[in-house]
Order: C-alpha cells, then structure tokens, then sequence
C-alpha cells in the first residue's frame, strides 16, 4: 500500500483546524480535511490552496464511525494513505457530572475517544507496513486534573490520552509515532494558546526522534 505525503485531520475547525492544515501545508505536505459542515470545509480548502497544497475536504461527522470510516475511504482513494493523521475532534458543552446523562456521555464519547480508535485502525496498517507514520491527539489538561463542570470533557480527554498511551505501546516499536498535545485552556488567537503556537507543537511531535512511549507536549500557558 503506497503512503503519500499527506496529513488527514479529523474535526477541523476555524481556529485549530486551520492552524494544523497550515502548519504541515508549510512542511510540504497535502492535506484532506474531515468536519461536519461541508460549507465550512469548502472555505476552508479555497483559503488552503492558496498555500501551493493539494487540500481535499470530506464531510463527516466523526461520532458517525461509518460516516468516518468512508471519509477516509475517500481520502485514501484522493491522496493515498496518510504520513500523518491527526484527531482533534470533540463534542461536548460545560456540564456538572451529576447532570450529564448517560446518553449524551454515550454521544460525546463517540466523537471524542472513540472515533480516534476508528482513525487510528485505519491508518495505522498501512503505516506499519511503510515502517513510518504517525498519529497525533489533541489532549487536554482535563485528562490530567478532571473537572466536574466539565464532566463530559474530563472524561473524553482521559479517553483519548489512554487510548494514545495504549496505541503507542502497540506502534512505538514499529517505528510508528503516536502523540499528544496536551492544551492546559482556552485556544483564542494572542495568547499562550494561539492556535499557531498549538500547531506548531504538533509538528514538532510528528519530526521528533521515534521513542519507544507516548510522545506529549504539554502547553501549560
């Protein structure tokens, strides 16, 4: 299976989203784009282009794990299979523990932790077999010190940073990178969370040395 030079992400958006696609567009690569809101994806891939990239948009929501699955289908039949894949997708809204149910955990869950696994096994293959690639979360300072008006969010960003530490005791020793960049608040434009800051973190996670565990970068602000 032949990899491309090419980077997927998964839960774009105005802020982050654009920030990453430019961030890898710089490092040379193409970029396929997976969100929920078509029209948004498409203005964000006429701005991308303008960067010299190859940028290909899927609309899917990535609680929908067949929806997922055949985005990516799709990106691999566009721009082969990905160097770099990268999950940043997310839904939840502030909520106290006690008046979160069940049902909107279930619903939050699959968007967040495991959508990533769905990503994650779909890519990882071809990486494996390549003897390179890497797979990057967006984590949060939630999964290190839960809140319970953010309950829903502690608990996905606790997901995701397992799944990311499982994920690379798997590949680690396949010479398949896995890591996270763990955001400790609010990502807004000036401040030591600007998106550009935050994407640059993840390039940097993708072009450092393979190390046999979970790589992190923790932007504490």
């Amino acid at each position: 299976m032949t990899l491309s030079w090419s980077t997927i992400i998964i839960g774009h958006g105005p802020l982050l989203g654009d920030a990453l696609a430019e961030a890898f567009i710089a490092e040379g690569y193409d970029i396929g784009l997976v969100a929920r809101n078509a029209a948004r994806l498409d203005e964000a891939a006429a701005k991308l282009s303008e960067r010299g990239a190859k940028v290909t948009t899927y609309a899917a929501d990535a609680g929908d794990h067949d929806a997922l699955s055949a985005a990516l289908d799709a990106a691999r039949r566009d721009l082969g299979a990905p160097e770099v894949l990268i999950y940043n997708a997310a839904s939840s809204k502030m909520q106290g523990v006690l008046d979160l149910s069940a049902e909107r955990l279930i619903d939050d869950f699959r968007a967040g932790v495991s959508g990533a696994l769905v990503a994650a096994r779909h890519a990882a293959p071809a990486m494996i077999e390549r003897g390179r690639g890497t797979l990057l979360f967006t984590g949060g300072m939630l999964a290190l010190a839960p809140m319970s008006m953010f309950a829903s969010m502690s608990i996905i960003k606790g997901g995701i940073r397992a799944l990311a530490l499982m994920l690379a005791d798997e590949l680690a020793p396949k010479n398949v990178r896995v890591g996270t960049v763990t955001i400790g608040g609010a990502i807004a434009r000036g401040t030591a969370f600007d998106p550009s800051i935050i994407a640059r973190s993840f390039v940097a996670l993708h072009k450092s040395p393979p190390r046999p565990k979970m790589a992190e970068i923790v932007l504490r602000g």
